[in-house]
């Protein structure tokens, strides 16, 4: 049987909870990282032992096009005013022909940092928002 292609990397959607956004550009950050505990074990003075430690997720950053929807902006305005309103996000990668391969689960999201769009007048590229998400944690589903 010949080996299967990797999947593209540009054949994603994003599916928030609740936010209805039309594409995206760009998402990164998804992903985990757990730091070693190094100590050392009394008579083996030869070695460092290591646990696991705290397992860290980076936030997940977004960037799409702007458009009319002020949804996600809203979502982060309402951040900034006191009102925290967590969601699951779901990464989805889809093979060339549209169906879902495969799916990442972050939990318990809310928007930590957005940024506006960067204009230029002698430009002609789109005008991209981006937004950070904090989570709780991410899974390969």
């Amino acid at each position: 049987m010949p080996p299967k292609d990797p999947y593209r990397n540009f054949n994603f959607l994003v599916e928030i909870d609740g936010i209805q956004q039309a594409g995206f550009t760009e998402c990164t950050g998804f992903g985990a990282d757990n730091a070693p505990i190094e100590y050392r074990e009394g008579g083996d003075n030869l070695t460092v032992r290591k646990l696991p430690g705290l397992t860290k997720y980076p936030n997940i950053v977004l960037k799409w096009g702007i458009t009319d929807s002020q949804d996600l902006y809203n979502w982060f305005r309402d951040i900034t005013r006191g009102k925290v309103e967590r969601k699951n996000v779901s990464i989805v990668l889809r093979d060339i022909d549209g169906s879902e391969k495969i799916r990442w689960n972050a939990v318990l999201c809310w928007p930590t940092k957005w940024d506006g769009p960067d204009f230029n007048a002698k430009g002609t590229d789109v005008a991209i928002e981006t937004l950070e998400l904090a989570h709780e944690g991410v899974e390969r589903a």
